[in-house]
């Protein structure tokens, strides 16, 4: 069987689990909240009169949400593969795997299209309201299948990408990380191709058909577009694009999967290790005169930062991230840079479209480590060994909120070099400087809060990470939404919030439900539900130019949640960490 058993489990189990009803009700209801949105803000701003405005509206919402499923699906493939792997290797059951009769296929491809198939479920339980869209009129069925078609296509290739690197590296940080910065720089790259920086014209094609051809971000536009290019094969050269690069990736896999997670290649190196020691110390015997004692490595007074910092916690390879970082830092500085000097001057909206960005892909890699941070603790067994010794609760939870800022130190300190370049140059005022440091400080202290706090609340690891890194990805996905509905329509905070409402009161509840259901607190109930509302005031006020407000609302609003998340980490340190919840098992 080309699958195999892999597959075979999480088909068998995957339907009896209640959390995936639950999943699946829940994006449906969004979809079908945000349409509800999406009308009143258009019945509320003009008059719909005739068939024409309504197949308007059809548009409008199509193009609205199918590049939105498109963002949902890719990033789920990603992190789903992703971290079943990493499981797997932090529980150190993937070797286990592979001393059965697993051949690479079965094994690759079977925890591949078994981790996908959640998310799969998803995508065709919101297929319905796909096509309650063509009934509006304004999409035809050729749009509405090239679009799902690059979905789909496009989420085959995050997922095996998130597969495959999960299965190269041994760190569930360095896997996360690493997805995150491939993925971000398979859209980003391909949005600075198309923006022209590199030449209008490739090999006589223009860089626009270019975009369309290797970006799925591009190819869901230009299908969700209705013109004649869709029949001229663009989207169809990216299936092709999409489907080759699935088959490359999980080809390298196959290939590599033992070699990458041999046991005696590992027991080798162990070996190779002991016997270069044991011939120095052989060396050392020989010239007594010239022996030393060995270094011993002093120890701080508050260990677990020691640790954080002073060892290689989550392997040598976090090295290339920071490279890699690094030169995702570069290219948006040059981006900035190339805005100013050809002359075409810094404006609000260009450097919205490189500065955040940036920071998103900050607080994702933030967070990640934070995370990340407390479950491969757990899943080593190494927490509960923290819990039997003389470890305060403040020093576990600020060891770690310092390792992971020092950890990261490059993704908080880098995004404010743009910001000072931005001031620089006069695009931002002293008094917008200053806002926007200290609302990124607030998100970052947040990102890494939230982390700790899921990674503490939820002993299943997959859960964990998924719920803290979904948390920042829908928080930036809903911004983002809001953002493009206003900017279309336009409008106050007072106009807007009506047609807003449930898409605001959905975001409270699925905040609190990923904060608090665990754990629950008055002061995490508060600021779930005060939390989208704040936001949204945020965005409107930012739309209007009323920085000052921005700031005001971000820094109160977040500034409390996670304050509400640190309290109950510090002084309920043994129940947050699942020290009294030993009959939850930490299966998948």
């Amino acid at each position: 069987m080309l699958i195999g058993p892999a597959f075979a489990r999480e088909a068998w189990a995957a339907p009896r689990r209640p959390r995936h009803y639950i999943a699946r009700t829940a994006y449906v209801v969004a979809l079908l909240v945000l349409m509800w949105t999406l009308w009143m803000v258009l019945a509320g701003t003009q008059e719909v009169r005739n068939i024409s405005d309504l197949a308007r509206f059809g548009t409008i919402l199509f193009q609205l949400l199918a590049p939105l499923q498109l963002a949902v699906v890719v990033f789920f493939s990603a992190l789903s593969t992703a971290s079943a792997v990493a499981h797997e290797k932090d529980r150190r059951t993937l070797v286990l795997l592979l001393m059965t009769r697993l051949t690479n296929s079965e094994l690759v491809l079977g925890k591949l299209l078994g981790s996908l198939l959640h998310v799969f479920t998803l995508f065709l339980a919101g297929l319905p309201v796909f096509a309650m869209v063509l009934v509006f009129g304004g999409v035809s069925p050729q749009q509405a299948f090239s679009a799902m078609a690059v979905t789909v296509s496009a989420a085959l290739a995050a997922g095996s990408l998130g597969s495959t690197v999960a299965l190269w590296r041994e760190k569930t940080f360095q896997t996360l990380a690493m997805t995150a910065l491939v993925l971000a720089g398979w859209i980003g790259g391909w949005e600075a191709v198309r923006s022209g920086a590199l030449g209008s014209a490739w090999l006589g094609v223009s860089t626009e058909t270019w975009a369309v051809w290797f970006s799925p971000w591009r190819a869901v536009l230009e299908a969700a577009r209705p013109h004649a290019r869709i029949a001229e094969g663009s989207v169809v050269t990216f299936l092709g694009v999409s489907v080759g690069l699935t088959v490359l990736l999980n080809a390298v896999a196959i290939w590599r999967v033992r070699a990458w997670n041999s046991v005696s290649e590992g027991a080798r190196r162990a070996v190779a290790e002991e016997s270069h020691e044991a011939t120095a110390h052989r060396a050392a015997a020989h010239k007594p005169e010239r022996k030393r004692p060995p270094k011993l490595r002093a120890v701080w007074n508050t260990p677990v930062i020691w640790r954080e910092i002073s060892t290689w916690a989550y392997g040598r390879k976090v090295v290339l991230i920071r490279l890699v970082y690094i030169l995702g830092f570069a290219l948006a500085v040059a981006a900035l840079w190339y805005q100013h000097e050809m002359g075409r001057g810094i404006t609000l909206g260009g450097s919205a479209l490189v500065l955040v960005p940036l920071i998103v892909l900050s607080l994702t890699l933030i967070n990640a480590q934070a995370v990340t941070a407390v479950t491969a603790e757990r899943d080593l067994g190494a927490l509960d060994l923290l819990l039997v010794t003389d470890i305060t609760p403040k020093e576990f939870v600020f060891g770690k909120l310092g390792g992971v800022l020092y950890n990261t130190k490059e993704m908080v300190l880098l995004p404010l070099v743009p910001c000072l370049y931005l001031w620089h140059v006069r695009a931002i005022g002293t008094e917008d400087l200053w806002f926007l440091i200290g609302g990124l400080a607030v998100m970052q202290i947040f990102a890494v809060v939230l982390g700790l706090h899921v990674g503490m609340s939820y002993i299943n690891s997959r859960m964990a990470i998924a719920i803290s890194l979904g948390t920042v990805f829908f928080l930036t996905l809903g911004i983002a939404t809001c953002m493009r509905i206003m900017v279309a329509f336009g409008g106050s905070f007072q106009v807007q919030l009506a047609p807003f409402f449930a898409f605001v009161l959905g975001g409270g509840i699925g905040l609190f439900v990923a904060l608090g259901i665990r754990n629950p607190s008055t002061a995490i109930l508060i600021s779930s539900l005060i939390c989208p509302f704040a936001t949204f005031y945020a965005i409107t006020s930012f739309l209007l130019f009323n920085t000052a407000a921005v700031f005001i609302v971000v820094s109160l609003t977040y500034g409390f949640t996670t304050v509400a998340m640190l309290v109950p980490a510090i002084s309920e340190f043994d129940v947050a960490t699942g020290r009294t919840t030993g009959g939850e098992g930490g299966g998948d």
